[in-house]
């Protein structure tokens, strides 16, 4: 008889990984027209030779600048028609980034480009510029390029400018000193713009002063009534004497306070250069009033207050009658 082996049926399961669906890149928004209007605006503009165009340098070297002027072609600036000021160079002053405007010289340079000169530009927007410099009393850095009579020259914006001699410092600058100022940079304000006579005056006095009267400002907030200093009478006139003190401020000794005497003239009793000690009795206005007087009027009255005082001794007597018995007539 036949045996049947039954095999029982094993199941295996293999248990699948779960499938991931699909992270989803965030959606674009939509391009349309309106997105490109500007660019295509400007690649569609017509440029002509005259125009003043804006971009942004992409490049700068030595002999050229090149400008993204979001049109079909590049703008490019040589050199040499970068600025009438031979001391500036645009490597110098130029970065990748800035805007800059310049006029169209030519529509193809030859390569393709527009070719364009700052230097022309200058000519039209520069003295806006300075006269708005003018208006808002703006103060701004040059660097003087050459000296000529009776003051030197500087650029700005460009154009050619004059300081006069009497404008770059507080005091009058000899003629033979103003070669001291020639490739120095300064602070100075437009005094004078006129484009017709093509007429451009800066000035650094005024800076100079605003800047001299706030540092006494600060000297003088330091000084008190009742100091007692020596200084130095640097002039005489007819109502008193200016005194320079140690610390570089001057003031004005009256001359009703100069001594106990009544005197017509300063010079009756003082000399230009003397070194003499006073008190400061007032501070006005940034003013300082000083007295020489007080300290006399001082000295006096210590004299006066001094006490002497007499030994007591037993044969001492302060009577009148003492004294007189001792006289021989």
């Amino acid at each position: 008889m036949e045996e049947k082996v039954i095999v029982d049926e094993v199941k295996v399961e293999t248990q699948e990984a779960p499938v991931e669906a699909p992270v989803e890149a965030p959606a674009e928004p939509a391009e349309s027209m309106e997105d490109y209007a500007a660019e295509l605006e400007n690649s569609m503009r017509k440029i002509s030779e005259g125009d003043i165009l804006t971009g942004t340098v992409i490049d700068v070297n030595e002999e050229e600048i090149i400008i993204d002027l979001q049109y079909y072609a590049e703008g490019v600036i040589k050199a040499e028609d970068y600025s009438s000021d031979p001391s500036v160079t645009a490597m110098d002053e130029i970065k990748i980034g800035d805007e800059i405007s310049a006029t169209v010289v030519r529509r193809d340079d030859g390569r393709g480009r527009i070719q364009l000169s700052k230097k022309e530009a200058n000519a039209v927007l520069a003295w806006d510029k300075l006269q708005t410099l003018l208006d808002e009393k703006t103060d701004v850095e040059v660097k003087i390029t050459d000296v000529v009579k009776s003051g030197v020259v500087a650029f700005l914006e460009g154009i050619r400018g004059f300081i006069p001699a009497s404008q770059l410092s507080l005091s009058y600058v000899e003629e033979e000193a103003l070669e001291e100022y020639r490739n120095k940079k300064i602070m100075v304000r437009v005094i004078t713009v006129d484009q017709e006579k093509n007429k451009l005056v800066m000035s650094a006095k005024d800076i100079l002063r605003e800047k001299a009267a706030e540092e006494k400002k600060k000297m003088v907030s330091n000084v008190e009534v009742g100091l007692v200093t020596e200084g130095v009478v640097e002039s005489l006139q007819p109502y008193g004497a200016f005194v320079r003190l140690s610390n570089g401020l001057s003031g004005l000794l009256h001359v009703s306070q100069i001594c106990e005497k009544r005197i017509k003239h300063p010079g009756a009793v003082l000399k230009e250069g003397e070194t003499i000690k006073v008190k400061v009795t007032a501070i006005k206005d940034g003013k300082i009033s000083l007295s020489k007087k007080a300290l006399e009027e001082v000295a006096a009255v210590e004299i006066q207050e001094e006490a002497i005082e007499l030994p007591e001794t037993e044969g001492l007597s302060t009577s009148l009658g003492a004294l007189l018995a001792g006289l021989k007539l």
